[in-house]
């Protein structure tokens, strides 16, 4: 759990960083690319399907490139999203170039990058997908398992309060978690908002209710601060 949990405080601190006047979405988008060192990303949701809906992207070269996957219908978001598995893509390589009508359309347009595709998966179910962009040649700060976890930490973010299994009214389990977030905020020096949103991938992460991981911090059993390293460094 050491690396989950530094792993969100990075996603945390680089949020905190972020224009707070943008969405939810667009600062956790954001906050991935800074703490896996890629250049832009995106959040798209239901990524094969009628509704799909692109929720952020970073940067007009993100932009593009999911629209090029919306029009063509194919590519590694799309792969990443069928197959619930990370998917991998380099602009650079001619081979794929003559497999795959997007490589060649993409490098076409925007030139060499390469693609890392996560799924963001809700329990057995994938909601939709986190697509990173960065210069060829270069690798992701963090290992894929470590990549793929904040996929699906983001998600759970997002789009889903854990339940709870552990609360003796409805009050004290919101005071509970009121505190928690308080001191969150002190521990981190992070806006309420963004406290919340790591209590809750923390219990995504650690399988748990949100009631009983604020119920941990207000103990202090747990305290964040001691998974606070930088988030540029490389856990290799």
């Amino acid at each position: 759990m050491t690396n989950k949990a530094t792993v969100l405080v990075q996603l945390a601190r680089a949020m905190s960083h972020a224009d707070t006047q943008r969405s939810m979405a667009w600062r956790l988008c954001l906050a991935c690319t800074r703490v896996l060192g890629a250049d832009s990303g995106a959040i798209t949701l239901a990524y094969t399907r009628p509704e799909r809906v692109t929720l952020c992207a970073t940067d007009d070269t993100a932009a593009r490139l999911e629209d090029l996957q919306d029009v063509l219908g194919e590519g590694p978001g799309a792969d990443a999203f069928e197959s619930g598995r990370a998917v991998r893509c380099s602009l650079g390589d001619q081979a794929a170039h003559r497999r795959s009508m997007f490589a060649d359309s993409a490098r076409q347009a925007v030139g060499p990058l390469e693609i890392h595709a996560f799924p963001m998966r809700q329990g057995r179910s994938v909601i939709g997908v986190l697509t990173l962009y960065h210069a060829s040649g270069h690798r992701l700060r963090r290992e894929p398992a470590e990549a793929q976890f904040l996929a699906d930490a983001v998600v759970a973010a997002l789009l889903h309060e854990p339940g709870t299994t552990k609360t003796p009214s409805p009050w004290s389990a919101r005071a509970s978690i009121d505190q928690a977030t308080g001191m969150v905020v002190a521990q981190l020096a992070i806006s309420p908002q963004d406290a919340l949103v790591l209590l809750k991938a923390h219990a995504y992460a650690d399988d748990t209710s949100l009631d009983l991981v604020a119920e941990a911090v207000v103990d202090r059993r747990f305290d964040f601060r001691h998974y606070d390293d930088s988030f540029g460094s490389d856990p290799s």
